[in-house]
């Protein structure tokens, strides 16, 4: 190599060297630099999209609140309330106001009503002819919102007509009023495509809302109003002095700022969560550099040495090769860029259903140059720490290369290379630190990094040693060899595990928590022995809904009453006492109208976890306080215990009770569950409701029981428990999509890693092979030696990152989604396998280039 170096510092003159250097080596060098490309390509889609929700959440914020302010209660608006709406429009506010309820539709047949179609659990919105102030509603045909105040009419969701086998211009029954169906629903700015699959949507005219009858006594609706506020007026700042009025009108409002933080934190808790993920590949890949860059400089020594010989310093040396690694390492994230983009444009169709915006993608400079500068960065951090051993390298290297390793062992001491590694440390910190919530989850996952790569070195640690010790004269030889380089002088094993059992620790704690999540969902799914479920039955309906399921053979499996009522006083202490307590109670808990039973027994969906079960009821007599249970949560937001006394307004009526126990209720489950749950003496007398619960196995008689239900009692509504499970399952099945296409994502991941750690000692391997083919040995007898090399580094690797994806999975489950954790083994091991045959096929494609020169020429280049 014809090469003058500079004596002066000529930085110029360097990068030219570099590049014209790296001819021999860009291949290589960007093979190591793409085992980063993906977690760059995680990293940057996943902020894209994140950034396109938060733009469409900020550009359609009013659209999704309706209006400038949201005023909302669970009961009809009182004259209080009225009185407050009313200020609001004398000065100049336009305000307008709905009501949704749940009810059963069905389309009436003409000359029998019990006859034909079915019967389907709706959303029902009713409006007044402002809304909604901002947004547009879409709808087949177009235009129709605009007719829908022009009478009885009502706009339904596509899914109706399928399942109630009609069309537009047919007529729908809601309650005892009667409505022609004008068009359907394509888009509703605010609502999420997948909250129609559970309950569709039907808007009518507010105007004909009475006519339905059916909000009741015991009905539940939530009330809302929208105000539009004249322009340039900050909502936040406006609603400042009427706050006062309507918390003592017992409305809550929400302003467009609260809308918009709502989502907007949401959104990014969840892009934190997976960016997590993405980061953890980030720093797999990291490995796959330094592993890579490991054999580079194995490869570059000679001309290192060269290089001092003609003149340079170790610090131009040095400059040399970082930069040709920084140039590579920022083509490899230039690449994760480019794939990160293409993701992006490609999550819309995976999510819409779960947004309730229009999500208009749009490319996004911060998160395009942030995956940029912090791939090439992990790149260079990750490439540094072996590159820093050409600093030691000597001129009289060029001569004793082969027997004299001052150059790694020098490094190992060098203060520089410490510092180096602080780093490194330091990187993999401040780039977590930009995905935690807080110290106390950055701490946790530095924790559990640092804790999953020691564990994985010390393995390794342990392999070779276990390998020279336990090796057997009586082997065969292959055997022999392929043991023999588990501790050889150059060896692969930490490079090897530390890759592979990171992958793999990846991988299975991702499946361990998918598969733990679903198992779940499928047992309080199965619990439930009911399918069947009439709801907002009144007294004197339960018998007569009873007989229509004894008609068509069907059993009664559970009738629960139920008796709304509030919180009047908690240990003395009224409701204003403790709003205006300055420690702050939950305003939910002392505000909410809670819909209670009573029995004397436990549902299997609940345990007792303090207290004892009621005894014998109190007769109430003599100021004696009857017996209540709450539920866990709830006793927390009210800071109660076994032993406080709380007072309960019920519907006008004070009952005092006193807690005897206290309950952790499974909500999950397919049950009638309750916050508070009284003894039947309590009250037995107070006026109620029920909740009548059936097992109807057969689709078609389920279908003619609610129709002839509905027919008989308009006002009661049934679900379909069938039709709910099908429904989260489908939304669970895109979850479980997602999630395994992360551990894809990481599973591909590992392939370029573990071709960077095997290509980190390929000239070792090369060497010992050629003298192998040298001294006879056949293709064969390498590729055993391989074989038992590449199994074992796959069966520890693979074997120690599931065993760490164990406990990863069960903190994952304890602490954030507060689940129990059943171990998936099978599955485990399946995935590991898997992992181990990987290693093993990329470790026998190593050895190809033993078998492609001659003994002479292979070492020559050896």
């Amino acid at each position: 190599m014809n090469i003058t170096p500079p004596r002066r510092r000529n930085l110029g003159v360097l990068f030219s060297l570099a590049w014209r250097e790296s001819r021999s080596a860009r291949r290589r060098l960007l093979l190591y630099m793409s085992a980063i490309s993906l977690g760059v390509a995680a990293l940057v889609a996943i902020d894209s999209y994140a950034g396109n929700v938060t733009r469409s959440v900020q550009e359609q914020s009013r659209a999704l609140l309706g209006g400038d302010l949201a005023f909302s209660t669970r009961n009809d608006f009182t004259p209080a309330a009225d009185s407050v709406l009313d200020s609001l429009a004398a000065s100049g506010v336009e305000i307008t106001r709905t009501v949704s309820f749940a009810s059963m539709v069905l389309v009436p047949r003409a000359g029998d009503d019990s006859s034909g179609g079915g019967t389907r659990l709706v959303q029902v919105r009713a409006v007044e002819p402002a809304f909604p102030f901002y947004g547009e509603i879409v709808t087949a045909p177009a235009g129709r919102w605009a007719m829908l105040q022009r009478g009885h009419n009502a706009l339904v969701d596509p899914s109706i007509l399928v399942s109630l086998d009609a069309s537009v211009g047919d007529t729908i029954a809601l309650g005892y009023a009667r409505f022609a169906i004008i068009g359907t629903l394509q888009a509703v700015p605010g609502d999420a495509g997948v909250a129609a699959a559970i309950a569709p949507r039907v808007f009518i005219p507010m105007q004909w809302v009475d006519e339905t009858r059916l909000l009741g006594f015991g009905s539940r609706a939530d009330h809302d109003a929208f105000a539009r506020l004249a322009d340039g007026v900050n909502p936040s700042r406006f609603v400042i002095p009427w706050r006062e009025r309507i918390e003592a009108a017992d409305m809550r409002v929400r302003t467009v700022a609260q809308q918009e933080d709502n989502f907007t934190e949401s959104i990014e808790e969840l892009s934190d969560f997976l960016g997590i993920v993405g980061l953890v590949a980030l720093l797999l890949g990291g490995i796959g550099v330094a592993s890579g860059v490991h054999a580079f400089v194995a490869r570059k020594l000679d001309t290192a040495a060269v290089l001092r010989c003609l003149g340079a310093t170790s610090g131009q040396v040095l400059l040399i090769y970082v930069t040709q690694a920084a140039l590579m390492g920022l083509a490899g994230a230039a690449i994760g860029v480019a794939l990160g983009i293409a993701i992006q444009f490609a999550l819309p169709g995976a999510v819409r259903d779960f947004l309730p915006v229009n999500v208009t993608v749009r490319l996004e400079p911060r998160a395009i140059l942030s995956g940029l500068v912090l791939g090439t960065w992990i790149a260079l951090a990750f490439a540094l720490r072996p590159l820093v051993t050409l600093r030691t390298v000597s001129p009289l290297q060029a001569l004793r290369r082969d027997t004299d390793p001052a150059p790694v062992a020098r490094a190992n001491r060098d203060i520089v290379s410490l510092l180096v590694t602080a780093l490194l440390a330091a990187s993999v910190i401040a780039v977590a630190a930009t995905r935690a919530q807080s110290t106390r989850d950055l701490l946790v996952f530095t924790v559990g990094i640092a804790v999953a790569l020691a564990a994985l070195w010390l393995s390794a640690g342990f392999l070779s040693m276990i390998a020279r010790r336990s090796l057997r004269a009586r082997w065969p030889y292959v055997v022999r060899q392929g043991v023999a380089n588990l501790y050889r002088p150059a060896n692969q094993t930490r490079a090897v595990v530390l890759s592979l059992g990171f992958g793999s620790f990846l991988i299975t704690t991702l499946y361990l928590v998918q598969t733990n999540l679903l198992r779940q969902f499928q047992l309080d799914a199965d619990a439930s022995r009911a399918n069947l479920v009439f709801f907002d039955v009144q007294e004197d309906q339960a018998d007569g809904v009873a007989a229509v399921l004894a008609g068509h053979g069907q059993p009664v499996l559970e009738r629960t009453p139920i008796v709304t009522m509030r919180i009047a006083s908690v240990n003395g202490r009224t409701v204003d006492e403790l709003l205006a307590d300055s420690t702050g109670y939950a305003r939910w808990a002392l505000r909410r109208e809670y819909r209670s039973t009573y029995r004397d027994t436990m549902h299997t969906s609940e345990q007792i976890i303090a207290g004892a079960p009621f005894g014998a009821a109190p007769a109430g007599g003599g100021g004696e306080p009857y017996e209540v249970s709450l539920e866990r949560d709830l006793a927390e937001e009210l800071r109660v215990g076994v032993g406080d006394e709380i007072r309960w307004n019920v519907q006008g009526a004070e009952v005092d009770t006193r807690i005897t126990s206290l309950r952790e209720v499974d909500w999950a489950r397919f049950e009638t569950n309750f916050f508070a749950v009284f003894a039947p003496a309590a009250i037995r007398d107070a006026p109620q409701q029920f909740v009548i619960l059936s097992a109807v196995p057969d689709p078609a008689t389920l279908t003619r029981i609610q129709r002839d239900v509905v027919t008989r009692y308009p006002n009661v509504s049934s679900l379909d428990l069938t039709l709910i499970r099908k429904t989260i399952q489908d939304v669970v099945d895109k979850v479980a999509v997602a999630i395994r296409f992360l551990a894809v994502f990481s599973l591909a991941m590992g392939v370029p890693v573990l071709f960077s750690a095997v290509a980190a000692t390929r000239r070792e391997r090369v060497r010992e092979g050629v003298l192998l083919k040298t001294l006879g040995a056949t293709k064969r007898q390498v590729e055993r030696m391989l074989l038992a090399e590449y199994a074992l580094l796959g069966v520890l690797g693979a074997g120690t990152g599931m065993l760490l994806s164990f406990g990863g999975a069960w903190a994952i489950l304890r602490w954030v989604f507060e689940r129990e954790f059943v171990p998936a083994t099978v599955p485990a091991l399946v995935i590991a396998a898997a992992m181990v045959l990987l290693t093993t096929g990329i470790g026998l494609l190593s050895g190809r280039d033993v078998f492609r020169e001659t003994p002479m020429a292979a070492l020559r280049n050896a």
